[in-house]
């Protein structure tokens, strides 16, 4: 029954790494796959794959794709209005230097963003604001995807963290620390390598190394000591604003110049007052209040706005549970009110603003093909017991090198899901109960529980929905099997280093 199960994922490996089919045409054919599987091999009835299947399509549809609507059309929006340009002009004046722009628009504001809301906020509007400053498109979803292994972890406010804490029962701090420390070896050495990606070799680092150190070291630090203090909420969080900080203050003090990686089009005469800097950043920073204010930082704010849900029974097997939509705390109504409201400060016109709204539904249709299949895809795995039985398979076949290949098991939910938290849900009691049969201590138990959001955080970087939603943000349909390849490159190496380090690591506790 294991190949009957992976047969979803082996199909879209190879469809977008060897065939190269555009994940619009892969993930459809996938969704086939596992409902013949569920319905056919793991005998779920069809009444419940097919509400498994509607299940997902209600997912992908509220919040996932209303968060890629909402950030695309903001982006879109600012365009149109110009302000756009003055934002590049403005990120220019701090760096001139693609190679440091990366650095703090996918790395350090990109992963801010991941950190505030998750579900792909993070891929879609840095991919756009690099594009925007003249990064080559697919550079830029490259870029995005590689920093966006980072933050999965701690998005939301560090809900797959605070999740898995509740799944398994251990402390959330402890999970949240024991996971920072997993992902310290990423964390600093990331920036070295999107800035290798972007310029296609060692050469790239020429007068970087110190910028990649200050990326990474100011991420990692401030991230352990607020998950050792403070829990998950604000771990992420924390690292991005102070790596970002820390690369902007270098920027300027230390300005890196490099010919072959200057902005082409920098207008240096360019000049801006205060009250034209932050009409043009309003979007963005109505945004991190309204991502802020909801958050459960701000309980009585986000306990009212919590209220206004919507709970609808659609899958209809055992252990089903009522679906909530939740309308005003859903990161894509928030960042579309911050658009509209922005956008009429802007002076953008409601013709205006309906048009940059139809234009980008209008793009986005091969990415809302991709994101319903591959998460209806997930949904169907789950509910039919496909998923844990890669799993349990894997798992019988380790036996005692088992905290090995636990990443592994946590990067394969996050494939199939392209979230942590869902990742965390699936597998996370499965981390512990088998951690439990090698005779691990306790300690043990919660570093390899921890494993499964780190695991997923490298299996971001391969996520089908991820990469859709990158080249949705830059309008580069087509191009997925071109970064899906060198995805792989990248997500082989760092999940054999997790499994050592998860390895190594347990055995010390």
């Amino acid at each position: 029954m294991f190949i009957e199960a992976l047969s979803p994922i082996l199909w879209l490996v190879i469809a977008l790494s060897i065939l190269k089919l555009p994940a619009w045409k892969a993930c459809p054919v996938a969704l086939v796959i596992s409902f013949i599987m569920a319905n056919q091999f793991f005998y779920l009835p069809l009444q419940d794959t097919i509400t498994a299947t509607l299940e997902g399509v209600a997912l992908a549809c509220w919040p996932i794709l209303a968060v890629i609507i909402a950030a695309i059309f903001t982006y879109n929006l600012s365009v149109s209005t110009k302000n756009m340009d003055k934002i590049k002009d403005m990120l220019s004046s701090v760096s001139t230097d693609k190679r440091m722009l990366i650095l703090i628009i996918a790395w350090g504001f990109g992963g801010f963003l991941e950190c505030m809301s998750g579900f792909g906020t993070a891929v879609a509007i840095g991919a756009s604001m690099l594009v925007s400053v003249g990064v080559n498109p697919i550079a830029a979803i490259i870029a995005c995807l590689l920093a966006n292994s980072v933050p999965t972890a701690y998005g939301s406010i560090g809900l797959p963290l605070t999740t898995l804490s509740k799944l398994t029962e251990f402390d959330a701090s402890q999970i949240a620390t024991y996971a920072t420390i997993q992902l310290g070896f990423v964390m600093i050495i990331m920036p070295f390598i999107m800035v290798i990606a972007f310029g296609g070799g060692l050469k790239a680092l020429r007068g970087m190394i110190p910028a990649c150190l200050i990326a990474g070291v100011f991420y990692f630090i401030p991230s352990l000591a607020t998950s050792y203090f403070m829990g998950a909420g604000l771990a992420g969080v924390a690292g991005a604003i102070f790596s970002m900080g820390f690369l902007v203050l270098y920027a300027k003090k230390f300005p890196v110049k490099d010919s072959e990686y200057e902005i082409d089009d920098y207008d240096a005469n360019f000049s801006v007052t205060p009250g034209e800097a932050i009409k043009a950043w309003l979007p963005f920073i109505l945004i991190f209040i309204f991502l802020m204010l909801s958050s459960k930082l701000f309980p009585t704010i986000h306990n009212a706005l919590s209220q206004v849900v919507t709970r609808v029974m659609i899958y209809t097997g055992e252990g089903a549970t009522p679906y909530t939509f939740s309308w005003l705390t859903a990161p894509g109504t928030l960042i579309m009110a911050a658009a509209l409201i922005s956008g009429f400060i802007q002076k953008a016109s409601v013709s205006e603003m309906a048009g940059v709204f139809s234009r980008t539904i209008k793009t986005l249709v091969p990415t809302f093909i991709t994101i319903i299949t591959i998460i209806s895809t997930a949904r169907i795995m789950g509910y039919s017991g496909m998923t844990t039985t890669v799993a349990e398979t894997t798992v019988a076949a380790t036996g005692m090198l088992y905290p090995l290949i636990s990443p592994f098991i946590g990067s394969v939910g996050a494939f199939i899901t392209g979230s942590a938290t869902s990742s965390c849900v699936l597998l996370g009691k499965l981390q512990v109960d088998s951690s439990i049969v090698i005779g691990a201590t306790q300690n043990a138990q919660a570093w390899i529980a921890a494993a499964n959001a780190t695991g997923s955080c490298i299996g971001k970087i391969i996520s089908p929905q991820s990469i859709a939603i990158g080249a949705a943000a830059v309008g580069a349909f087509g191009v997925e099997s071109q970064i899906m390849k060198f995805a792989v490159k990248v997500y082989l190496p760092f999940i054999l280093i997790m499994g050592c380090i998860i390895y190594f690591g347990q055995v010390l506790l």
